[in-house]
């Protein structure tokens, strides 16, 4: 019994280190944009951030419950060595997209990682199949697609209702709205994906017998969950960010109050039915989205490009990663203890690896490259949009306006 407890801590443990990862992979959610346009300064936005999703934390268990009790059958003879491998999975894929500066889903490693090391542990029956279809892959593949329509439409409008006035008066009143609507998204950020760890330290004090199966995430839960996504959302997560607010197009106030605006709406509503989508690809799909619905706006479908095939890798690679871990850690007390070395060693390879060309708050919003976004050529997706319907125009279009350096192309995907 000493062993399972002892355990049952080492997997929430890693459970809190995996959503602290969450929180600084997840930062640019919904401050990337507000950093971008000098809404906020890059400390204050992460500071307000923060503190929304520890508050967004308390909101709601729907989503922990799809977790705890959904996609895994918690019945199954799942063990508390099987989540600790899943964990491991999805903070190794985490931190590799991290690096590289790619906003991947840090819901979809955790999916990834908890079903490749189900499989590998227990078999394909302790999977609920029709509940990952329904409210993990239709999610991921809908939420970025509405959210990026809705921004699009709300990016058009808003240049509409804009359209006669002065454009250094109207990107005050968005700067301000951009605080609002990102303000908004932090705190559906905390509905969400704070309570995906709810849901795993849950699944693990079930599967230690500590609690009954399809229960609640008991308070102190929901407290170090909020509290460990709230430590790493202050953090920062700059080379996302920087990838977000500079390398997918070049944001205006306008559009960065549209985008936030939608993404927040979408990330609420699936809270609310328990949906455990993915908050990144919510709110990469509004920026490209309102990138599209901005006169002569051109998003950089190289970048975008790379985002959705880290996207499409998640789960499949974060499962490859806890699968083998899951092999390790069956093996008894030295394997677990191999596993966590393992997760130690490439955790800090890639802390180190990371040191070598850092992104902080004082750089965030340079890039290297000196081509602007509207460099790049439109592309047919953006092509056939803007001939279908073309956005309206006014004096806040910013073919004439954009500065040369204004918005320039990522290197290598962001440093």
């Amino acid at each position: 019994m000493e062993h399972i407890t002892l355990l049952i801590g080492i997997v929430i443990v890693t459970a809190l280190v995996f959503d602290f990862t969450n929180g600084f992979h997840d930062t640019a959610n919904a401050m990337a944009t507000t950093i971008s346009t000098g809404a906020l300064k890059p400390k204050t936005a992460v500071a307000m951030s923060a503190a929304l999703n520890l508050v967004g934390a308390f909101l709601s268990v729907e989503v922990a419950k799809t977790i705890s009790g959904g996609i895994i059958d918690e019945t199954a003879g799942i063990r508390p060595e099987v989540i600790f491998a899943g964990l491991i999975g999805a903070i190794v894929w985490n931190l590799l997209t991290w690096l590289a500066g790619l906003p991947s889903s840090s819901s979809h490693a955790l999916f990834g990682g908890l079903i490749g090391a189900t499989i590998v542990s227990v078999g394909f029956d302790a999977v609920n199949a029709d509940k990952v279809v329904m409210k993990v892959l239709i999610p991921a593949v809908a939420a970025p697609l509405v959210a990026g329509l809705a921004a699009t439409l709300a990016t058009r409008l808003t240049y509409r209702l804009a359209k006669g006035r002065d454009e250094k008066e109207t990107a005050k009143g968005y700067r301000t709205g951009q605080i609002a609507s990102a303000a908004l998204v932090s705190l559906a950020h905390g509905t969400n994906d704070a309570q995906k760890t709810m849901g795993v330290i849950t699944l693990a004090l079930v599967a230690g017998g500590v609690v009954a199966p399809h229960s609640d995430p008991p308070m102190w839960v929901i407290v170090s969950a909020g509290l460990a996504i709230a430590a790493g959302t202050y953090l920062g997560g700059w080379r996302i960010i920087q990838t977000l607010g500079k390398g997918l197009t070049d944001i205006k106030p306008a559009q960065g109050f549209a985008a936030q605006t939608g993404a927040a709406t979408v990330i609420l509503a699936s809270s609310h039915i328990g949906f455990a989508l993915s908050t990144t690809q919510v709110c990469s799909g509004s920026i490209m989205g309102a990138g599209l619905g901005r006169k002569g706006g051109v998003v950089r479908w190289s970048t975008a490009g790379r985002m959705v095939l880290a996207w499409g890798l998640t789960l499949p690679a974060a499962g490859l990663v806890a699968g083998g871990a899951a092999l390790l850690a069956d093996q008894g007390d030295w394997g677990v203890a191999t596993v966590a070395v393992l997760g130690v060693a490439v955790s800090a390879g890639i802390w180190l690896a990371s040191r070598r060309k850092p992104v902080t708050h004082d750089n965030v919003n340079e890039i290297d490259a000196p081509e602007p976004a509207s460099a790049e050529p439109a592309g047919v997706v953006t092509a056939a949009l803007q001939a279908v319907a073309p956005p309206p125009a006014g004096p806040l279009s910013p073919v004439a306006a954009v500065a040369p350096e204004a918005g320039r192309a990522p290197a290598a995907a962001a440093s």
